[in-house]
């Protein structure tokens, strides 16, 4: 507020970093500070009612300890005597007003709390003062340090709420830990409306008040304002009256002293959030956590299906490709996959989830070992881990939340995850080849059975012996029957080993589905949470980033 030109905050800015701020608030929820969250939301609650106040004014509150001289400062400034002035202490009990200009202050001032009030006549200056204080709201306060709880209580809620500060000490009292270490430290990021006024001046000499001025700018500068002015004034001679005036009437032409403090509250509200949010978030995928796939399949029992796959493949291959004399008893084996409630018994190729619900509910698979549980958890928490490590506490701690979704939820997704899965594929063109390869090797083995039987009935009947055909020393029929048992026989050992390199194949492809399907889950119950946790946190930060450019 002194001579030089710095860039003013624009409404729309403010608005914007107010909304920025709102939304930080939204996308952090419980996970940011709860202390400097309550705060920053009061903030975006007062830029809200200050903006939406019609008028140009500028409240400037005169703000010190007990016997500073602030109501005789306020009467030197307002021109005539308003401010109750007496040795008794505390004199000042309530904020008093006084308004320049012409223009209502009713609205602000009901928004201030303040009811002791008084309009500044237009041809009533203040001694020595330069230029219009038209618009200015000048607040008298009670003392910051007052013994009485009530008189600071008000002190402070009306420090909210003002444009500018004046902080009024004394020679006695300009060094005062009270007055630096709980309000000027504290609003430090404040510096572009605060005034800092060494009142009572006349008691020292023109040396003394050099020395005064020199080391209440050091602490100043010490408390985070190193180019804070200090102005010395005294309200009985009037020294430095004027000086304070024109800076009171520089913030008032100006017109930007009421956003310039509601952006540094924001930007303070940023400060004291940023910490609870980190630079930067790990990065998660869903294909990249092969442990925790790995894990949730043990828990699933996929080893325990695609076992079941393999040897439910190989009962089939040996159903179609084995000696037909004796295939049929593979028909009375139990099913590896309709024990576990996997198959429906008509070859199809999954049963569909909702099926199984509403008539088994679960599968039959059996529960998960301790050892796979736990391989769970390790897993969960290892993954917990790689996020939220490099995060603030609170927010690991959602992280570790999200990433451990209740057992059976998870227990019941895993196990419709393996019933929604096909366990099955097309019927493999060797097995229908070699399968009428076995009946016409059968038919063979019958044929030359038969052949057999007619032969041994004409001889028992003592008929004319009918001339057998042979293939060198041994007769066709027996080469019939011997060699069609024989080859089929050969046939179905060599069709078994087929089916055991078909059962592992085809053992790999159900297991590679089935982890497809666990992947699934985990990325829609785990992964996903996990991932909505993160974004909240780079949207949070990315929004107090955006709040602390106003």
């Amino acid at each position: 507020m002194g001579s030089a030109r710095v860039e003013g905050v624009s409404a729309e800015s403010l608005s914007a970093a107010a909304t920025s701020l709102q939304s930080a608030l939204e996308t952090g929820g419980a996970q940011l500070p709860q202390a400097p969250a309550t705060r920053a939301a009061a903030v975006v609650t007062k830029v809200g009612e200050r903006t939406s106040l019609v008028g140009g004014h500028t409240v400037v509150a005169l703000a010190g300890a007990t016997g500073s001289g602030k109501s005789s400062l306020f009467n030197a400034l307002v021109g005539t005597d308003v401010a109750t002035v007496g040795a008794r202490r505390p004199t000042t009990s309530t904020p008093t007003a006084a308004v320049w200009g012409d223009e209502p202050a009713g609205p602000l001032l009901d928004w201030l709390g303040v009811a002791t009030r008084h309009h500044v006549d237009a041809d009533t200056r203040a001694a020595g003062s330069v230029g219009s204080l038209d618009g200015l709201v000048l607040l008298d306060l009670p003392d910051f340090d007052s013994r009485e709880t009530s008189h600071r209580v008000e002190a402070e809620r009306v420090l909210e709420l003002v444009d500018v500060f004046v902080w009024v000490t004394d020679p006695q009292k300009y060094a005062d830990a009270r007055l630096h270490d709980d309000y000027v430290s504290a609003l430090a990021t404040h510096d572009a409306v605060t005034l800092v006024v060494l009142n009572q001046a006349d008691r020292l000499s023109a040396s003394e008040i050099d020395e005064c001025v020199a080391d209440l700018e050091r602490l100043m500068a010490r408390d985070g304002m190193p180019g804070a002015t200090v102005i010395p004034t005294s309200a009985r001679t009037g020294t430095g009256i004027d000086v304070l005036g024109q800076r009171l009437s520089n913030a008032v032409t100006g017109a930007n002293a009421a956003r310039a403090r509601l952006a540094a509250d924001v930007r303070q509200a940023v400060a004291a959030l940023r910490p609870g949010v980190a630079d930067t978030e790990p990065e998660i995928k869903a294909t990249g956590e092969r442990e925790l796939v790995d894990a949730l399949a043990r828990s699933a029992g996929v080893p325990t299906v695609v076992h079941a796959v393999e040897r439910d493949y190989q009962m089939q291959a040996i159903q179609h490709t084995g000696w037909p004399m004796t295939r049929w008893v593979q028909r009375f084996k139990p099913r590896p996959l309709r024990r576990l409630r996997l198959d429906d018994g008509r070859g199809a190729v999954t049963v569909s989830a909702a099926d199984v619900r509403s008539v088994l509910g679960r599968s039959s698979l059996p529960p998960p070992t301790p050892a796979a549980r736990a391989a769970v958890d390790l897993a969960t928490r290892t993954l917990a881990d790689k996020a939220g490590s490099a995060l603030p506490t609170p927010w690991g701690d959602a992280v570790g939340d999200a990433a451990a979704p209740p057992g059976h939820a998870m227990a019941d997704a895993l196990d419709q995850a393996v019933i929604g899965t096909s366990l099955r594929s097309r019927t493999p063109l060797w097995w229908r080849v070699v399968g009428l390869v076995q009946v016409l090797l059968a038919l063979t083995a019958l044929a030359g059975l038969v052949w057999v039987l007619v032969l041994m009935l004409l001889g028992w009947l003592q008929f004319p012996s009918i001339e057998t055909p042979t293939w060198g020393p041994l007769p066709w029929p027996f080469l019939l029957l011997v060699g069609g048992v024989l080859a089929g026989l050969l046939l179905a050992l060599v069709s078994r080993f087929l089916a055991g390199i078909g059962a592992r194949r085809r053992g790999v492809v159900v297991d590679k589905r089935l982890r497809s399907s666990i992947a699934e889950v985990a990325q829609e119950r785990i992964l996903a949470p996990v991932t909505a946790v993160l974004d909240r946190h780079a949207q949070t930060r990315a929004h107090l980033d955006a709040a602390a450019k106003v």
